[in-house]
């Protein structure tokens, strides 16, 4: 071959590896940030029911199947509620019994195939609930944001913001504690979210960007009466809540944040993400680079929105060590460098976003010492 055209094979080569190279990152982002959010999060196992009973479903015995605590059962047409695991009732060794709660969509059958959810509940607050609530729309930057408005007598609203994974169906799990406790409830859908504006790019940003929303929630809940809001945040949503509560125009509205299993370190849930989605770890600082040339930095803004010294407002934290998607140690820094307003509380055995569902009457108990004082 002449030097020119070994060359040009050669630098021709060069650009065919680095496009591919270039389009699986794409690929390998999108996989990441691009989910919708009512798809599961990667990693939960896809679970096979193998008997019911009264009050029992018999499942597949995994990791997921043995968590404590109470979840919801998702599958094609249905939605159930598990309670803890029945250790005295029979089953083989590679099965696990569960209580069955309740069935609320759809019906549960030998050979259904579902996943375990944090959401508890499907549909809106009167249907699940039986809470009476208002429609409403926020305005936003990208057009109007569907809310659920439950109202309440107290001055203080808790604006609550679901995570990737979930819907504004998984906030109702608390619903019933806040309005038990008087609160006005302002239950927020956002860019991406069914019904509200897509978001230019089509990707989830994890939070970056969609704090704008949570602002103009806070924007709408000041102009409809309340003096004092608190956020109540999972996963993204917590993100959200620490972005809000340091850059918002009406910041010094906020009382307090509460905060489960939040996202403090951006690079590393989106590699999690990438890598539950069977991204090869070759591609991972690639999916990451992509994810950054789309959508943005993102490290520095949320660093320092979590900085300790920009903490302002108390802060309680829902985290624990089994979260595979949100490190738990950022929450644990965080509550350690500002004991006086961030107080961590840990829950074992729960994945990620689910730290209520391990153990809810815990949960509501530190999350009631925390409201008190803001209410």
């Amino acid at each position: 071959m002449r030097p020119a055209t070994a060359t040009a094979a050669a630098v021709t080569t060069l650009i065919g590896v680095g496009a591919a190279t270039v389009a699986a990152g794409r690929h390998a982002s999108s996989a990441a940030l691009g989910a919708p959010f009512r798809r599961p999060l990667p990693g939960d196992p896809e679970l096979t029911v193998h008997e019911t009973g009264p009050a029992r479903v018999t499942l597949t015995r995994s990791l997921a199947s043995l968590r404590p605590g109470t979840y919801g059962l998702q599958g094609s047409g249905v939605h159930a509620v598990v309670g803890p695991v029945l250790d005295e009732v029979a089953h083989s060794a590679d099965t696990v019994v569960r209580r069955l709660e309740r069935v609320a969509d759809g019906g549960l059958r030998p050979g259904s195939r579902v996943r375990f959810t944090p959401q508890v509940y499907s549909g809106n607050p009167a249907d699940a609930l039986g809470i009476p609530y208002a429609d409403v729309l926020v305005p936003g930057e990208l057009g109007a944001l569907p809310a659920w408005f439950v109202p309440g007598s107290r001055s203080t609203w808790v604006i609550t913001v679901h995570g990737i994974g979930t819907t504004r169906e998984h906030p109702l799990n608390l619903l019933a504690f806040l309005r038990d406790h008087q609160f006005p409830v302002l239950n927020l859908a956002y860019r991406g979210d069914e019904g509200a504006p897509r978001p230019p790019d089509g990707l989830s940003h994890l939070g970056d960007s969609e704090w704008r929303d949570l602002d103009a929630a806070v924007r709408h809940a000041v102009r409809h009466g309340a003096e004092r809001v608190v956020v109540l945040g999972w996963s993204t949503g917590a993100s959200m809540a620490l972005r809000a509560a340091a850059n918002s125009g009406l910041r010094d509205r906020i009382s307090g944040l509460v905060l489960d299993s939040p996202v403090l370190d951006w690079e590393a849930t989106l590699r999690a993400l990438a890598a539950a989605r069977r991204t090869p770890a070759l591609l991972l600082p690639l999916a990451v680079r992509a994810a950054l040339g789309r959508t943005g930095p993102h490290g520095d803004r949320l660093a320092e929105a979590a900085d300790p010294l920009a903490v302002r407002v108390p802060m309680l934290l829902f985290h624990g060590p089994d979260d595979t998607i949100a490190s738990w140690e950022h929450s644990r820094r965080l509550a350690a460098d500002r004991p006086a307003l961030a107080t961590l509380h840990t829950v074992p055995g729960a994945p990620h976003a689910a730290m209520w569902n391990a153990d809810p009457m815990a949960y509501e108990e530190a999350l009631r010492r925390f409201l008190t004082p803001l209410m």
